[in-house]
């Protein structure tokens, strides 16, 4: 037995941050097949079909992403506290940039009928993706800043609340409503495991629905939407269509590349509902790898916060594993016909290039956090020029 004060050894707690990358190269790998697979008869705008275009671009995101989360995972995440600030400055910078009216469609095209992109020509990102990290960093410093007064509401829980309100009214301009209420639920459980009060969060509960409801009926998309989802999917809805794929796929599904749904029936069957690509192609089968693998990198992301070596790395590994999760989880909600439709993509699997590269960083930061558990702090060299010491805890 090990006593409360005794500091693991680092090769205790190895198997949790190889299974999470063993896990997360598995996502990623499949998500290539299963974006190929759906999207081997989509038309580009030169009217050729796309064959392995979206999947080479999601391989090359796959690259670069596998490059940012090896580096990240080798840098001691603390040395991310100072760069907090400056992260969501740029992010809040380049969301404003997007949606001035005079910024030109050559820097924030429109696409879809929103402006979610900066384009420097190589350099093509959606931003809401960045912003999502960028607020899981700015809220788990600020919670290790203020310690206990996170629990009060005007010095706690009230510059938490700008920021986020802020970053989510600059995401809705887009407009981008599904990002935006999942960058402010990612800040809240940051909030949450901080220990702020459950009062507050009732409050802000209330105050969420009204204001969500008040933007669900001031566009009539949303409303079209709500409507769907309420009065049920009427057969030329994307949702019947997508329980129809899922449904068609039996247990072991009709087979990699075979599905009909991508034929039309069921719009980015390659990105917001590959989920239900992948029940109509591998089956119910396919569904359980998938939910399983998500739910193994979740208890794997929250046994690393638990046993993370201070607040700030117990509060952003707890950020970025909800952020999968709850990016997971309403992606399928939404194909099954629990939610109405979102427009979140599923983490490693949909097509989405900055997404991806985000994610993968997200996971390398994870893999800090849980690598530099069990490790003596970095040693302060002495100003007499004596050995160098250890810090104290």
């Amino acid at each position: 037995m090990t006593g409360a004060g005794v500091v693991r050894h680092p090769g205790e707690l190895r198997w949790e941050t190889r299974l999470l990358a063993v896990v997360t190269a598995v996502l990623v790998s499949f998500g290539i097949a299963s974006v190929y697979g759906a999207s081997s008869l989509v038309r580009v705008k030169g009217g050729d079909v796309a064959g392995g275009s979206y999947a080479l671009v999601q391989f090359t995101g796959a690259v670069v992403g596998g490059l940012v989360m090896i580096v990240l995972s080798r840098v001691d995440y603390r040395r991310l506290r100072p760069l907090a600030w400056p992260l969501l400055l740029v992010t809040l910078a380049m969301l404003v940039v997007i949606v001035l009216p005079f910024t030109p469609r050559s820097i924030a095209p429109i696409r879809n009928g929103a402006r979610r992109w900066i384009d420097l020509g190589p350099l093509q990102f959606q931003v809401s993706e960045l912003a999502r990290l960028a607020i899981i960093v700015w809220c788990a410093m600020l919670a290790t800043k203020k310690g206990e007064q996170v629990r009060e509401f005007k010095k706690g829980m009230l510059p938490f609340l700008v920021v986020l309100g802020f970053t989510s009214l600059l995401i809705l301009m887009q407009p981008n409503m599904s990002m935006a209420v999942l960058v402010s639920l990612v800040g809240g459980i940051v909030l949450f495991t901080a220990g702020a009060k459950i009062g507050h969060f009732l409050l802000l509960i209330v105050a969420a629905v009204i204001g969500g409801l008040q933007l669900i009926q001031r566009a009539g998309y949303r409303a079209a939407r709500l409507d769907t989802f309420l009065n049920g999917a009427d057969a030329s809805s994307q949702i019947h269509q997508s329980l129809v794929g899922i449904g068609s796929g039996g247990v072991f599904g009709v087979g990699f590349g075979q599905g009909q749904q991508k034929f039309g029936y069921v719009p980015y069957a390659y990105s917001d509902f590959i989920f239900s690509a992948i029940g109509e192609e591998w089956g119910f089968l396919g569904v359980c790898l998938i939910v399983g693998l998500f739910t193994l990198f979740c208890w794997l992301g929250f046994r690393i916060a638990r046993t993370a070596e201070d607040p700030f790395g117990l509060y952003l590994a707890t950020g970025l594993t909800a952020a999968v999760g709850m990016t997971a989880l309403m992606h399928m909600a939404v194909t099954l016909s629990l939610m109405p439709t979102t427009g979140l993509t599923l983490p490693f699997i949909s097509y989405g290039r900055s997404s991806l590269v985000v994610s993968l960083a997200g996971v390398g930061l994870l893999l800090s956090v849980g690598r530099m558990r069990g490790r003596p702090e970095p040693r302060i060299k002495s100003p007499s020029g004596a050995q160098p010491r250890a810090r104290r805890r």
